[in-house]
């Protein structure tokens, strides 16, 4: 079988006395019969390229499948009344949240639910199911659960769903008494519904043209959404809006902001009369965050800022519109340290924070009898040389423990309680993977590698202990993102035990545009720096052969979305570094991206990419690394690209033009593969069982890469 050609329709256009020609812009159109059939054919030709590839993916879903706990329940969460949690049941893809009354206020230890119970049968006595998500899956190839919100008062229950994959959901409202739906239902939202206190109206977010959040609304229930209040439109094209409710319940905040910039309105439900205030008006480059505490016996606002240095300072302010010249100082700058959140509740603060390219969790005891308000300040403690900890499942304002999160590349997500009074560790669940697994078989490091400006960019890695006793070099799949100070920590994976059994490796290049070295490794990695990141991946590759971990033979790289544009661009600079390339729904053409701003997202992104549009030379900064730009006649390494047709964040037109050109410019082995899921969005596929299978392709692909396809 024969790949498929898109036939070149040249489109040139001009920027500032450049000319660009485009002979693949027409597959943009998502509706045309001739763009549909191109993808289902581009599917056709990778089934068939991998046919032979067919059992070891059914063999890789088996492992995953044998190594999960199908029937499981999650450690169940206090808020108010309840204890709520999910569960999943063997054979469905989406599983039920639930929730018990408490039956001690003064017990905030977790009941233990039942485990390997059937759906029909409860976990806890006074089980009550809120939603049984496969039941709102049925007749849908996709869904999605935006978010669910149980209102204060606890007797309604808001949620959103997506069956799409645009991401544009729909709320609907449940009497928790009567099991029945309200006949409220608003579309078109992103995400979910943040109740007022006293449980009568919700605020909701929508979104523009262009894929923005950029309207906060009001809806009373019991009233038709065309006559809900707008409380706030972001009229800035560069900021997006959003909406939620501090912990104590007390405040409603408004957040808008860009990637430079921040602004807060709050709501008082002490004062409602008010109505909604700005806190501190915006200015271009300051950022803050804003929570309710009581620190000293007096209501503050917390507000998390980077007024005073790049990683951010944690200082208190009057619960009323305030200037920065008027915040104080509690958590002062320190370079060496970025504070990325904060959580406050009645006792103590939980702090989240950086340091040396791992994340803490920090403790700050709040003494109203001292004069700073403050008690002991300490971290949770960790022993592993690589890992990720924080806090999740914290609603209650009131409550004397903390619930984290832990992980490492070796050892599976655990849930811990933190108790503040005894500061007592207490580990509630660790993620089951059946089989007989035993985290003391791998080992994990973190490596440094040398970019070529001096700059030592971290690298995690994870192997098999009897794979590394010869030393030998391994197989490896090398993970990168770098971009939106997004950090990828490390993490533990099920799907990833497929490979590392078979003797190949994973490794996360933690390169520059990611957060994982503070704020500076963001700048220095985006705008006019962006080929740092690509220099730093190329350099992490180049550090793991010379140091013996793996060769370029059997070397594969992987990125998704604006990881997927990092490959695509070092694989254009460096193709002889690697066996192959996994890029999922890769942000390629980026340059025709950004110069339409009618596109979803584009204004937003200028201050990452910047605008090529109005600044030549942006233009030809981007110009010079965009992969579909600089596709040439090299011999690429085989490329498997990865994309959903209802994408809406990297539109599937991206990976499929670059495809296209690939096919058309390259020289030497031409194997190109796309993938693209017809009923997904930038996510993928939804449901555990077909995530799965969609993993297992790819793995199976990875494997047959590096050698490694007939190991079994």
């Amino acid at each position: 079988m024969q790949p498929p050609v898109a036939e070149k329709r040249p489109q040139t256009t001009e920027h500032h006395g450049r000319s660009r020609t485009d002979d693949y812009e027409w597959l943009r159109d998502k509706e045309s019969p001739e763009v549909l059939a191109h993808l289902e054919a581009e599917n056709a030709y990778t089934q068939e390229r991998t046919a032979h590839l067919a059992a070891l993916r059914q063999g890789i879903f088996d492992e995953i499948k044998a190594r999960t706990r199908e029937t499981d329940l999650s450690v169940p969460t206090r808020n108010r009344g309840h204890w709520y949690y999910g569960r999943s049941f063997e054979g469905r893809e989406y599983g039920a949240s639930c929730r018990v009354p408490v039956v001690d206020p003064d017990d905030w230890t977790p009941p233990r639910p039942a485990e390997d119970t059937s759906p029909d049968q409860p976990a806890l006595p006074g089980e009550q199911v809120l939603l049984d998500l496969d039941a709102l899956a049925a007749g849908h190839d996709f869904f999605s659960l935006g978010g669910s919100s149980v209102s204060p008062r606890g007797d309604l229950l808001a949620y959103s769903t997506d069956v799409v994959g645009d991401e544009r959901y729909t709320i609907r409202v449940k009497d928790l008494g009567s099991g029945q739906l309200l006949d409220d239902e608003i579309t078109g939202v992103i995400g979910g519904a943040t109740w007022t206190r006293d449980g009568t109206s919700f605020f909701y977010t929508t979104l523009d043209d262009s894929w923005r959040a950029d309207k906060i609304w009001r809806h009373r229930l019991g009233t038709d959404q065309a006559d809900d209040e707008l409380v706030h439109h972001e009229t800035d094209g560069r900021f997006w809006a959003g909406v939620g409710r501090t912990r104590s319940d007390r405040f409603i905040v408004v957040a808008s902001g860009s990637k430079t910039t921040s602004e807060y309105r709050f709501l008082d439900a002490d004062a409602p009369e008010l109505g909604f205030r700005v806190f501190s008006e915006r200015r271009e480059g300051l950022e803050y965050s804003l929570d309710h505490a009581v620190v000293g016996g007096a209501d503050v606002f917390l507000v998390l800022h980077n007024g005073t240095g790049p990683d951010f300072e944690l200082a208190t302010a009057p619960v009323a519109p305030t200037p920065p010249e008027d915040w104080r100082s509690l958590v002062a700058h320190d370079p060496a340290v970025r504070l990325e959140d904060v959580d406050a509740f009645a006792g103590h603060l939980v702090v989240h924070q950086r340091s040396d390219g791992l994340t803490q969790l920090r403790i700050i005891e709040l003494d109203p009898v001292a004069e700073s308000g403050l008690g002991d300040d300490y971290l949770v403690e960790f022993d592993h040389e690589i890992y990720t900890v924080g806090s999740a499942g914290n609603p209650a304002f009131d409550q004397p423990v903390v619930r984290l999160g832990y992980a490492t590349m070796a050892v599976p997500a655990s849930v811990y309680d933190y108790d503040v009074r005894s500061r007592e560790l207490t580990l509630l669940r660790r993620a089951p993977v059946l089989g007989g697994y035993d985290p003391g078989d791998y080992e994990e490091h973190r490596l440094w590698a040398t970019a070529p400006d001096g700059e030592r960019v971290p690298v995690s890695v994870v192997a098999r202990r009897d794979a590394r006793a010869s030393g030998d070099p391994l197989p490896l799949l090398l993970y990168g993102y770098g971009a939106y100070e997004t950090s990828i920590d490390p993490y533990f994976s099920i799907a990833r035990l497929s490979l590392l059994d078979r003797g190949a490796a994973f490794a996360i290049a933690h390169v520059r545009g990611g957060g994982e070295m503070g704020r500076r490794w963001y700048d220095g990695g985006k705008l006019f720096a962006k080929q740092n990141t690509f220099s730093d991946f190329v350099a992490c590759a180049r550090h793991l052969v010379e140091a013996g971990w793996t060769t370029p033979e059997v070397l594969v790289a992987e990125g998704a979305s604006a990881g997927g544009l990092l490959v695509g661009a070092v694989v254009n600079q460096a193709p002889e570094l690697f066996a192959g390339v996994v890029a999922g729904v890769p942000f390629v053409d980026a340059l025709t991206t950004m110069l339409d701003a009618t596109l979803p997202l584009t204004v937003t992104e200028y201050d990452e990419w910047g605008n090529p549009e109005a600044d030549a030379a942006v233009y030809d900064y981007m110009a010079a690394y965009a992969p579909y730009d600089n596709v040439t006649a090299a011999d690429y390494p085989p490329i498997l690209a990865e994309t959903s047709l209802n994408d809406t964040r990297v539109l599937y037109v991206e990976p499929a033009k670059w495809v296209a050109r690939l096919r058309a410019t390259a020289v030497g082995r031409r194997d190109f593969l796309l993938r693209t899921e017809m009923a997904a969005g930038h996510g993928g596929v939804s449901g555990r069982y077909k995530s799965w299978h969609d993993r297992a392709f790819t793995l199976a692909w990875v494997l047959d890469r590096m050698g490694l396809a007939s190991a079994d």
